[in-house]
C-alpha cells in the first residue's frame, strides 16, 4: 500500500527541548519524539488533533534559522479548530504573545500568537 502524501511543517527552534514543552503547555500539542541529530542538533515531532508538525535547530551554515535569530518570519501556521476562545485561554495563560485576540473575521473566529520563537500562528474556527 503506497504511503499516503503528507504536508507537514518543519520548524527551526533555538532551543528544541524548550520548543517541545512550549507547545504542549501553550497549544496542545502532543509530544511524538525527540531525538539527537548526527549534527549535534535534536529533531522532535508532535501532533495536534491527528496533524503533525517537526522541528529542528536548522543552521546560519544552511540558512534556516528561527524567527528570532532574523528579527522576523518567513511563514507562518494556520489551524483550522473548534473552540477558539478556549484555546487562546489557554495560550494567554502559558505566556504565549498575542498578536491579535479571538474577533469575528468573514472566515470565521480567529487569533493570531507567536511562540517562544516568534513563529506566527493563526488558530480559526470555521464559519458556521
Amino acid at each position: 500500500m503506497p504511503t499516503p502524501t503528507q504536508i507537514i511543517p518543519y520548524l527551526f527552534y533555538r532551543d528544541v527541548p524548550a520548543a517541545l514543552d512550549w507547545l504542549t503547555k501553550a497549544f496542545g500539542f502532543k509530544e511524538e519524539m525527540r531525538t539527537g541529530t548526527p549534527s549535534g542538533g535534536m529533531h522532535g515531532e508532535m501532533s495536534f488533533h491527528g496533524q503533525r508538525i517537526m522541528m529542528g535547530q536548522g543552521g546560519k551554515d544552511w540558512k534556516m534559522v528561527s524567527p528570532r535569530e532574523t528579527d522576523m518570519a518567513t511563514m507562518g501556521v494556520f489551524i483550522y479548530m473548534d473552540d477558539v476562545d478556549a484555546h487562546h485561554a489557554r495560550a494567554v495563560a502559558a505566556g504565549a504573545e498575542i498578536q491579535m485576540p479571538p474577533q469575528d473575521q468573514s472566515y470565521g473566529r480567529t487569533y493570531t500568537a507567536r511562540d517562544l520563537d516568534g513563529h506566527p500562528w493563526f488558530f480559526t474556527a470555521p464559519p458556521k
